[in-house]
């Protein structure tokens, strides 16, 4: 191989086209956003993705409260006779239940802690709250003065995955669950569908993720719920992954938990609920659209840190100098307000390589690197790299326009990384009308385990007729599920691909996480 033809250097081995599923690992760990715990399954998440993770829980629960949301908090544990009140809902959840039945240690023959006081009724730690939730909801409501109750709350949950992988599957993670009950059907569904049009802006306008609203087949549905909806955004693999989910009940769980109301004839009722959530998962779809193969990028909004002013010294006797010029110039942009908060600077003056200070930066994504040295001073300008652009693109900028036009620069940023995602989904979608060829989109995605890479084909807008036996076929010979009925879709008299019986409408047909 001549010296032209040699693969490019990156700072992530593999890259996305060599292993995506390894390139995500290294992404994860070269950017310190969490690793495994001693708890198989679990992860700790380290300063730099919490700091992600607390700027996805900031801008949602301002967003929950404007709307009439107020945050509560539930316990962990719920007894095993609340989940069977639900038929449908424990048998979803079943076999991810982690199961607590003694409630002490006490040493055993050989010395060694075994669990002893067996509890009368066994406790299953937190896979989701509708019922706990419930039984406060059915002390709280009794007329529909009570009505509408609009409750989230911030937590942890359980559920026993076999096939963990950081942020995207793991047996513990943290999310939001938001739970109402109101008065009416309709005033349920449009809360239903308000939590879902959340969701998609956080998505587009703060993740910079292009996400499609719809709703879950019944064979993906949320146990229990009558209609489920999602937000489905491509990851750079082609792969879908779903995002969040907002659910309309029915009386379902009302009728379980016993929530009712008087109305105003004095009549009882059970009450109409919901409930929707995201989790750490968010992170994982934020690693997955934007990165890169040399690190995480970061959309501004979420960072914990927009700029990074790194200072060039060449020698000690300008060091003083170049310091103060440095936290000058950061304490300068920390008066602008970005997305309601001070654009969040950080000065490096560790006693570090440049080179090694610049790409720890890079790996964990940082908007913009800013370098000062001696000669920047001297012209009243900074060097400017972009993190959504290449690593050797820089810019000289003076200084005062740097300052005057940081809100700008991120916007745009904001923006272009939207677009981007945006347009590489829309290359990687297309309308199917016949079997073969949907055969033939999804079929280049090898089953293999062996191979590091396969392709997924993309998202495939195909004509279904709904039956779900057809999509537990389609599920098991290729790997491929209906990831929602678009909301957005026109109507379409059409042939289900699969079968050719008739069908109203398109829907989107992905791999998925």
């Amino acid at each position: 191989m001549t010296q032209k033809e040699q693969k490019p250097r990156t700072a992530i081995s593999p890259t996305r086209e060599e292993n995506y599923a390894e390139w995500y690992q290294q992404i994860v760990r070269a950017a310190d956003l969490a690793e495994s715990s001693p708890v198989r399954g679990c992860m700790v998440i380290k300063p730099w993705g919490y700091a992600i993770w607390e700027n996805i829980q900031r801008v949602l629960d301002s967003k929950f409260k404007a709307t009439g949301h107020r945050n509560a908090y539930f316990p962990l544990f719920i007894p095993l006779s609340f989940l069977q009140k639900e038929a449908d809902h424990v048998d979803g959840f079943a076999k991810e239940c982690a199961v607590v039945t003694h409630h002490r240690l006490a040493p055993g023959k050989d010395g060694k802690l075994v669990p002893t006081g067996e509890l009368d009724e066994p406790l299953i730690v937190r896979p989701t709250s509708e019922t706990i939730i419930g039984a406060s909801f059915a002390k709280w409501v009794e007329s529909w003065r009570d009505l509408p109750l609009l409750i989230n709350q911030w937590a942890n949950v359980v559920r026993w995955e076999m096939r963990t992988r950081l942020f995207l599957r793991t047996t513990e993670f943290l999310w939001q669950e938001g739970h109402t009950a109101h008065a009416t059907s309709d005033e349920a569904v449009v809360e239903t569908m308000k939590m879902l049009e959340v969701y998609g802006d956080f998505a587009e306008n703060w993740m910079a993720m292009p996400v499609i609203k719809g709703e879950k087949t019944e064979g993906e549905r949320f146990p229990g719920a009558v209609r489920t909806y999602s937000i489905e955004s491509m990851m750079q693999d082609r792969k879908a992954l779903q995002a969040g989910t907002s659910h309309f009940l029915g009386q379902n769980f009302a009728k379980s938990s016993g929530i009712q109301f008087t109305d105003k004839d004095g009549t009882l009722h059970h009450a109409w609920t919901t409930s929707w959530g995201v989790s750490t998962r968010l992170v994982g779809a934020l690693i997955m659209t934007h990165s890169d193969d040399d690190g995480l990028v970061l959309p501004p909004k979420l960072a914990p840190s927009h700029v990074v002013i790194l200072p060039i010294i060449r020698d000690d006797g300008s060091a003083p100098q170049v310091m103060e010029w440095c936290r000058t110039l950061a304490a300068d942009l920390a008066r602008a307000t970005y997305d309601g908060r001070p654009v969040q600077v950080e000065v490096d003056d560790r006693d570090l390589r440049g080179g090694d200070k610049t790409w720890q930066w890079v790996k964990r994504g940082v908007p913009l690197r800013v370098e000062v040295g001696p000669r920047d001073m001297a012209q009243n300008a900074v060097s400017v790299s972009r993190r959504d652009r290449g690593v050797k693109e820089r810019e000289t900028i003076g200084r005062d326009a740097f300052v005057s036009g940081i809100v700008a620069l991120l916007d745009e940023m904001q923006d272009d990384m939207l677009n981007r995602a945006r347009q590489f989904r829309d290359a990687h979608s297309c309308r199917i009308d016949t079997r073969s060829e949907f055969e033939s989109y999804f079929a280049s995605a090898s089953q293999d385990e062996n191979v590091p890479t396969p392709i997924h084909g993309g998202f495939a807008w195909c004509h279904f007729c709904g039956d779900p036996a057809v999509e537990a076929e389609i599920k098991n010979l290729l790997g491929v599920t209906v990831r929602c009925l678009p909301l957005d879709a026109p109507a379409e008299e059409g042939k289900c691909v699969w079968t050719g019986r008739p069908s109203a409408r398109r829907v989107v047909w992905a791999k998925s996480y």
